[in-house]
Formats: structure tokens, C-alpha cells, sequence
């Protein structure tokens, strides 16, 4: 059985205050990995962006507004359909300002990506090698 998990879906980048338009996004799971979740966004086969995210928090952003830090989940609504809205922080720009990106993903989709991750890997059975990353780091690998 193949253990990653994967889903490409079609999410909406805000340009300017209510414009928008269509990206791909592509999730991926790996459960050597078990708390994270990888995005990458790519438009015309260019990739735009990569980010890790933590699982969990990912799943607490379908309910409730999640993250103080360069990465901020919250559910919004959209006629009856919910949206997981995730805005992003980038690096600085030389004026001073970051770079900043908002996308929005339809809410069951990314919740049933979600529930394949945790058919692979259960929360609260995630394993991490510690010795091994340690033996890593030690040797300078």
C-alpha cells in the first residue's frame, strides 16, 4: 500500500483587496514526516510558492481561525460552500514590507485530504526518528 498521500486541487489566489484567480494547489503527505503537510502552489507549470504546514493546525483551520505567525488559517463562508482562507508572510521586500499572499480552498476538499492523512497515520500515533535526526546532526550529515 502506498502510504503518501496526495491531492491537486484548483484554489483561488487573491489579487488586490477582491480579485481572484485560479492556481493549483498540490498537498502532499508523507508519514516519514507525520506532522506536516507540504502546499505547493504552481500556476502555468511555474511553481509560485512551497509550504510546510503542521497538520493539526491545518485541521484546526477548517473550524476556527488558527496562527499568529507567517501562516494564518481561518474557515469562511461562501454562499453555502466554507472556504479555508490561508494567508501567507513572505520574506521582506527592501522597502521594508513582506510578501504576502491570501488563497482560498474549498473546506471539504482539503478536509477530505485530511481524513486520507489520518487513515495513514492516526494523530496521537505519529513517530518521529529522534536517535536518527540526532545520529544526523552529531555526524554532520
Amino acid at each position: 500500500m502506498n502510504s503518501f498521500v496526495h491531492k491537486t486541487l484548483v484554489v483561488e489566489l487573491q489579487a488586490g483587496d477582491t480579485e481572484r484567480f485560479p492556481v493549483l494547489a498540490h498537498l502532499s503527505y508523507d508519514p516519514s514526516d507525520p506532522f506536516a503537510v507540504t502546499v505547493v502552489f504552481s500556476h502555468d507549470g511555474r511553481v509560485l510558492a512551497r509550504w510546510q504546514l503542521d497538520r493539526e493546525m491545518v485541521t484546526e483551520g477548517l473550524t476556527g481561525p488558527v496562527g499568529i505567525g507567517d501562516v494564518r488559517l481561518r474557515p469562511e463562508s461562501r454562499g453555502v460552500q466554507r472556504e479555508l482562507r490561508m494567508e501567507f508572510l513572505g520574506e521582506a521586500h527592501a522597502d521594508g514590507g513582506r510578501h504576502h499572499a491570501v488563497v482560498f480552498a474549498w473546506a471539504e476538499t482539503v478536509g477530505d485530504f485530511l481524513r486520507e492523512t489520518r487513515r495513514v497515520v492516526p494523530p496521537g500515533r505519529e513517530e518521529v526518528g529522534l536517535d536518527d535526526f540526532l545520529a544526523d546532526v552529531l555526524t554532520g550529515n
